[in-house]
């Protein structure tokens, strides 16, 4: 940082591709601060080392950092709201801080009497950060003297010396019968929305005339793919380079006339290589990408790329060789065919069987006084899962956790030390297999011993919020974020809430978390959205309870709509898995809740009970919460009893 003058340097969680997930070559925040999570931003500067994360991993980083990390709580209180807010608020030449919670000061020019404060310079690899966060960035530091910097190597790379090789796990076919549209369709159809892009207007001449033809260097003439699941699902391949996503490194170039692979030569084999030749794609070596650009070998026109495309690219390209507009892929991607909605019912349905057989075993270990540490209860999860037709792993690391931990939404078990399921608290799963058919995501709670009733009553309107959500019928062109309010209303009620989303698009055996819809965006909801329905609540240092189901967007015909007006939606729910009835308070729920609840539990019994007969064990417990009743059963003194 001192050979390049720099008073900042940004270490994001992401990798050259924009991916939520890293493969282990990419981890540098993981090596450098041991934040194990998913999401977050790590900041040096030449005093101090700052941590930003958001409320789903306030807790995390406490239990996983040392003392020599400052943790920036992104959105609490009197706390920045975003890595923007925090470096303006750092590089502001001449007022202190204005958020109590954003770290010692450590900026070089924090002297506020200062007429003429030196320039800020605030370092990252530029293939790290996207062209829209860049873009914001910049304009933003360059108000303030300060500006972004981009050495030409990555800072952490220098000093990781066991830096682990980028994946050459090799790359595999998607078939038909599971995508449903052939992958020539899909770059047939890429192409057409490339050619019905408008020419841009660079004021090459301002005073050409509008209806003037469009010089070459102006047209839209090709698109670099840059986003691994886009990838994928465009040309029907799969990899395994990154853990829980079935993706692999690339870059794909597709122009009106040719299709160009950017991929390491050790992972393709003779049958992809077959199969790429005869879809029109030629293949390239990973690291040509940048070849290619810097020597503009598509010729004339211009490339367009996403806001998400890392700036390097920007970069290599300058800015009149490309194009920024939002893909089409992630739109068209979201939106499952009927092969994609079979297949993710086939794929939930099995995962629904081994959920259930899990279940039945962990009742029944803890039932007999055996100790199971969360860890032991994830990996026999895994190990029933292992079992299903079409199994390809886990969709996301294992979410097993008890008592305090539980009160962790993106809390991961680890073998030592060994902690034990609670017979007293909460526990929570959530978990998901990846299949060629689907990628699953499902969280169920459950109590295996006698639920205080603070613990019954927030469970019970965990429960309200998730009906609410399953339940919703909403007129065509509602988006997710209108519907939130709904799996949060009852909480609201009682003062709780959560700090995370309420659910997410879910891939067709692609990343388990996909957008562009889900219920914290502005994106209409369409038929063929796959979309999550999880509301929770967490009691910090306690206990936490979540309830999670995958819902996929249908059309409905709510009883006096008008057949020539106004069209409608609804929800089909995927995930069967029973819902445990324990902790639900019956006096807390309307007629129709009760009768969700034992519609659902029914439902799972009629469907999963042909999958798992030969489980008795797992058939009996299935049966039995398809017939229990809700809540614990009183009886004369006072007494609870199960009903077991």
């Amino acid at each position: 940082m001192k050979k390049d003058s720099l008073d900042y340097y940004i270490i994001p969680h992401d990798d050259a591709h924009g991916s939520e997930y890293v493969g282990i070559s990419d981890k540098r925040l993981e090596w450098i601060s041991g934040f194990t999570g998913t999401a977050g931003t790590v900041v040096v500067s030449n005093h101090a080392a700052y941590l930003l994360v958001d409320s789903r991993y306030w807790l995390q980083v406490g239990k996983q950092c040392d003392r020599n990390w400052t943790t920036i709580r992104l959105g609490d209180t009197d706390a920045p709201n975003s890595l923007l807010d925090w470096l303006i608020d750092r590089v502001e030449p001449s007022s202190p801080s204005k958020y109590k919670k954003a770290g010692p000061l450590s900026r070089s020019n924090s002297n506020a009497s200062s007429s003429s404060p030196r320039e800020v310079k605030v370092g990252i690899d530029a293939r790290m950060i996207s062209h829209e966060h860049a873009t914001k960035l910049n304009n933003e530091l360059s108000r303030r003297r300060s500006k972004l910097i981009f050495p030409p190597q990555n800072f952490v790379d220098l000093i990781w010396k066991d830096k682990p090789q980028r994946s050459q796990e090799p790359i595999f076919v998607q078939p038909i019968q599971f995508t449903g549209t052939e992958a020539g369709a899909k770059l047939d159809k890429l192409r057409r929305w490339i050619a019905q892009q408008p020419a841009s207007n660079n004021g090459y001449s301002s005073k050409s005339s509008p209806n003037a033809e469009p010089k070459p260097a102006q047209r839209q003439v090709a698109t670099l793919i840059s986003n691994l699941a886009c990838i994928a699902w465009v040309l029907n391949l799969r990899g395994d380079d990154i853990p829980f996503n079935p993706v692999f490194y690339a870059y794909l170039f597709v122009s009106l006339e040719d299709a160009i692979l950017f991929v390491d030569p050790g992972k393709v084999g003779d049958e992809v290589h077959a199969y790429l030749r005869s879809v029109g794609v030629k293949e390239r070596a990973y690291n040509d990408v940048w070849t290619f650009l810097r020597r503009k070998e598509w010729g004339e026109g211009k490339i367009i790329i996403t806001p998400q495309t890392s700036y390097a690219i920007s970069l290599m390209l300058t800015s009149f060789r490309y194009t920024i507009l939002p893909s089409p892929i992630e739109e068209w991607k979201a939106v499952k065919n009927e092969t994609e909605i079979r297949g993710l019912r086939n794929a939930y349905l099995r995962d629904g069987a081994a959920y259930v057989r899990w279940l039945a075993w962990l009742e029944q270990k803890m039932g007999q006084g055996y100790d199971i540490t969360e860890y032991e209860a994830a990996w026999r999860l895994t190990e029933f899962r292992r079992e299903l037709e079409h199994y390809r792993g886990l969709a996301y690391e294992n979410i097993s956790a008890t008592g305090a931990n539980a009160a962790l939404p993106h809390y991961v078990p680890h073998k030592e030390p060994g902690i034990m399921i609670s017979r007293e608290t909460p526990y929570l799963n959530d978990s998901g297999g990846q299949y060629r058919d689907g990628t699953c995501d499902t969280t169920r709670t459950v109590h295996f011993g006698r639920p205080t009733n603070e613990q019954c009553e927030a469970y019970t309107r965990v429960l309200q919020g998730h009906i609410a959500i399953d339940s919703a019928v909403f007129p065509e062109g509602t988006s997710g974020d209108k519907l939130d309010v709904l799996a949060r209303r009852a909480l609201w009620q009682d003062g709780m809430n959560y700090g995370h989303g309420t659910g997410h698009g879910v891939g067709s055996y692609l990343n388990v978390h996909e957008g562009p819809h889900g219920f914290s965006q502005n994106v209409p909801l369409v038929p063929g959205h796959v979309v999550t329905n999880e509301p929770g609540y967490y009691k910090e240092g306690q206990w936490g309870m979540r309830i999670e189901s995958a819902l996929v967007v249908k059309r409905a015909n709510p009883r006096n709509a008008d057949p020539d007006g106004q069209r409608w939606l609804a929800f089909e729910r995927l995930t069967c898995v029973p819902i445990q009835t324990k902790m639900v308070k019956e006096n807390m729920l309307s007629k129709d809740e009760k009768q969700w609840i034992k519609d659902h539990n029914k439902r799972c019994y009629e469907r999963l009970e042909p999958l798992i007969r030969h489980d008795k064990r797992a058939l009996k417990w299935l049966r039995r919460e398809s017939e229990r009743g809700i809540g614990l059963a009183s009886v004369p003194g006072g007494v609870h009893i199960d009903w077991d």
